[in-house]
């Protein structure tokens, strides 16, 4: 198998655009011409068969196929036979459970990993595809039997990160505040704050910063720092990060 290839999206939906319209050319690049069939996994939303057509509709548009893991009577099968895997958003915890009542993870792993695979992610799709869903901005509706989540990448995520408003009056911890708390635990893995309209490219050893918008990254110990699309995040890739205390 060729090395990863993840396109981590922040956001499905950009105000005023519609489903994956401002990811829609990334996505082409992404998958390419190679790529003929995309199996979508809707499980983080409750009406999958409404779920699904949103996505075939938005893929056939683009030019790929799409089957809806959820409509297969063997999901591990489907995910073995699978050409590339795209996770929408929706719940984390509820995704996450399914994945491991379907017993997924370790299937999904091997395809991305091993096989070399593309994998997209949007959203919760993005936060499974990391460490761990501690980062998620859901509630825990559902009670998966861990956080851990598929690993392909070593860090964390935190999608639809919002900064500060400063005209605001509510007194609820910032997003910033929370991430911190988390990283007040031990070793505990760098969080990439990924704002709306943006996403990371992953090839291989290769992590960049795409999209309209930007990120922050929190290191364990260390001031969080700005960075605009173009950024190379590679270094993100190495598991005993040097930045990480």
């Amino acid at each position: 198998g060729g090395p990863r290839r993840l396109l981590l999206i922040s956001n499905s939906t950009l105000h005023g655009g519609g489903y994956l319209g401002h990811c829609q050319q990334h996505i082409q690049s992404f998958l390419g011409q190679q790529v003929k069939r995309v199996l979508f996994i809707p499980y983080a939303l409750h009406d999958r068969d409404a779920y699904a057509r949103t996505a075939r509709e938005k893929f056939e548009s683009l030019g790929y196929g799409l089957d809806s893991i959820h409509e297969s009577c063997d999901p591990v099968e489907a995910i073995r036979k699978s050409e590339a895997i795209f996770i929408g958003g929706g719940n984390t915890f509820r995704l996450l459970k399914a994945l491991y009542d379907n017993s997924l993870i370790h299937e999904i792993r091997k395809r991305v990993l091993e096989d070399g695979i593309p994998y997209m992610g949007s959203s919760a799709g993005t936060n499974v595809a990391t460490v761990s869903i501690n980062t998620t901005n859901d509630m825990p509706i559902v009670y998966p039997p861990s956080l851990q989540a598929l690993g392909l990448v070593p860090f964390n995520i935190n999608p639809h990160y919002l900064d500060p408003d400063i005209k605001r009056t509510h007194m609820g911890e910032t997003r910033e505040e929370r991430i911190r708390q988390y990283h007040e635990e031990p070793n505990t893995p760098p969080v990439l704050g990924l704002r709306e309209g943006t996403m990371l490219l992953v090839e291989g050893d290769k992590a960049t910063l795409q999209g309209v918008t930007g990120a922050r990254l929190f290191l364990r110990g260390k001031k969080p720092t700005e960075h605009e699309p173009g950024t190379d995040f590679s270094f993100l890739l190495k598991d005993s990060n040097p930045l990480n205390p």
